[in-house]
């Protein structure tokens, strides 16, 4: 969803997840339509002179694009590193710095012919050895890409190729290597991408490397400026003001207000889900029947609408709708149906359902979910508790629901979440049919990887460990009229770079 916004107040927050993910996965995107126009017959001020694109960056911490947490600096990334393939708005790879692959007969050793003729930012060539180097970073514990890679055991470059070797087939790993390929652990490692991070006297900017393997005159601008930001607070501050051109945030939650005048909204999907969890080793959430009659009384239309401003996917079931792996006749038959939680005539039953306080776009949708399911005649008590006690309440199964939130990984593993001993796995429960269907999805390639989706996906409808509710979509807001064409997704806002407009 796209939309041209004047006066919008900016609700802004870094997200703070009520758990984190479990990891850390070629076609093309389709085109989204322009944005819609809400400027409500308001006459835009006079042209002023197209300011120069700039960006934010806090130049007092590490811009490394595996290493660094700093929001700003991670969304500038893709203008600076490559990875071996990119993700688009699909959740389909695409080849980037990868010319091809072949795999082994037994699916554990993945063999990735590199791109020729591309450099590093000093000039150092890629090659199989210097790309083994640049992702062997990734595996560090401190990595954001550690989680993704634990079915790695080893990686190798040899004579401009790659070779890794898993401990378990996954035909999904070209989704996971999207990991920017960075030389070097410092704060400003070297990148293939094509711009160069400079500084004179103090000054940052990103400026176009001529040596780009794919040619600077792509490139839609050749210099970016940056505005260098201390404290968090600042990004908002620096927009509103017009100072910065473009931010990467979120609008699903309430945090600091602020008002820019005229700017558009440019949202991608995400693998950010909203889920329902039900603790299954106790209680009355152990009956199954009991979790799928909860699950169908939740009106995810109306959460995504009235609590979440519109800037969410419902799902009922654990992939985004826009991937190909999602089952539309299947979600078709977990559509709202209230009537059968309270055909359960649970009169007299009640449950206890933890949220994270800090977050209050969560606090106010565990309300509303409170409220649907009281409607259905099921008493619900919301309980919210500081991130701490949070967690510690979901590590000791002290809770029958809970609302969490986790970052999936392109391919929509489930693993953490719901196998047998998963760090996610806070409701406790075990099945032994699971472990099958999650390693048939992991294998299975083409057809048949839709083929083993949907069987998992039916089953986990029919025991319901937790219950979907939406995924979260990121918003790019820029500058009204500075920038145009626009193709953010999840992991590259700057995706298809070269088709931008800017004025």
């Amino acid at each position: 969803m796209r939309r041209r916004i004047f006066t919008l107040f900016l609700a802004c927050i870094f997200l703070l997840t009520a758990c984190g993910s479990g990891g850390s996965s070629a076609s093309s995107s389709a085109s989204s339509p322009p944005p819609e126009d809400h400027s409500s017959g308001v006459s835009p001020a006079p042209e002023a002179p197209a300011a120069p694109l700039t960006l934010a960056a806090y130049p007092a911490v590490s811009f490394h694009p595996l290493l660094s947490g700093n929001k700003a600096n991670l969304t500038l990334a893709p203008l600076m590193y490559e990875g071996l393939f990119s993700v688009d708005s699909q959740f389909q790879a695409v080849p980037l710095l990868c010319a091809g692959y072949t795999v082994s007969e037994d699916r554990l050793t993945w063999t990735f012919t590199l791109r020729s003729g591309v450099t590093f930012s000093d000039g150092t060539p890629l090659t199989g050895e210097t790309a083994a180097q640049a992702l062997q970073t990734a595996l560090d514990p401190a990595s954001r890409y550690a989680g993704r890679l634990s079915c790695v055991q080893s990686i190798r470059g040899s004579e401009g190729k790659l070779i890794l070797t898993l401990s378990q087939p996954n035909s999904s790993l070209p989704l996971l290597l999207d990991i920017p390929l960075a030389l070097g652990s410092g704060a400003r490692p070297l990148g293939t991408g094509p711009y160069l991070l400079t500084d004179s006297g103090g000054s940052l900017s990103l400026t176009a490397r001529s040596d780009w393997w794919q040619g600077p005159g792509s490139l839609p601008v050749q210099e970016i400026r940056l505005a260098s930001l201390t404290k968090p607070d600042e990004l908002v501050s620096a927009f509103n003001s017009g100072e910065v051109s473009l931010i990467d945030v979120d609008l699903t939650g309430n945090s600091e207000l602020g008002s820019s005048g005229s700017y558009q909204v440019w949202d991608y999907p995400s693998t950010d889900l909203l889920y329902l969890g039900f603790n299954t080793s106790q209680g009355l959430c152990q009956d199954p029947e009991i979790r799928r009659a909860v699950a169908r009384a939740i009106d995810r239309d109306t959460l995504s609408e009235t609590i979440f401003a519109r800037h969410t996917a419902a799902a009922a079931i654990p992939v985004h709708p826009v991937s190909p792996l999602y089952n539309g006749e299947l979600a078709k038959r977990l559509s709202y149906d209230p009537s059968i939680l309270t055909g359960l005539e649970l009169k007299g039953r009640a449950l206890t359902l933890l949220v994270n306080i800090e977050n209050t776009a969560k606090s106010a949708a565990a309300n509303e979910i409170a409220r649907q399911l009281q409607e259905a005649g099921l008493r619900v008590t919301v309980e919210r508790l500081p991130w701490e006690e949070y967690t510690a309440s979901l590590a000791a199964r002290d809770f029958d629901l809970y609302l969490g939130e986790v970052y999936l990984t392109p391919d929509f593993d489930l693993s953490a979440l719901i196998a047998p001993g998963g760090t996610l796995n806070y409701g406790g429960w075990e099945d032994g049919v699971i472990s099958g269907l999650l390693s048939a999805f992991r294998t299975a390639e083409g057809e048949l990887r839709q083929s083993a989706a949907a069987s998992l996906y039916r089953y986990l409808c029919q025991q319901a460990p937790i219950a979907p509710i939406c995924f979260k979509n990121g918003s790019v807001l820029t500058q009204y009229g500075r920038l145009d064409q626009l193709n953010p997704t999840q992991y590259n806002v700057f995706y298809d770079l070269s088709q931008w407009t800017v004025p």
